[in-house]
């Protein structure tokens, strides 16, 4: 069950998720490859792992670099959600 994070919560979060931006209402993170192929492998690896969760990023690929955010819309901010998707994905690394 998705949950709105407190402010605590998202304070914790600067801890422990120290390569992503940690907002209100969002957590952000990019990553550089060396190459397109790269970007895209990984990019296919989060679908498949946000498939599974059904958690959708929003994100954006341009050439090498990834941008992923996550929010959850239907609560209008970061949930619970959001921090386990995103721990998911730096554990892909």
């Amino acid at each position: 069950m998705a949950a709105l994070l407190s402010p605590q919560d998202r304070e914790n979060l600067r801890a422990t998720l120290t390569q992503w931006q940690v907002g209100d209402e969002r957590l952000k993170r990019q990553w550089q490859f060396s190459d397109f192929s790269e970007a895209f492998a990984f990019m296919t690896r989060v679908a498949l792992l946000a498939e599974a969760k059904q958690h959708h990023p929003n994100w954006s690929n341009v050439y090498n670099r990834v941008t992923i955010e996550l929010t959850t819309h239907d609560l209008g901010g970061l949930s619970n959600l959001d921090a386990e998707l995103a721990q998911s994905i730096d554990a892909l690394q």
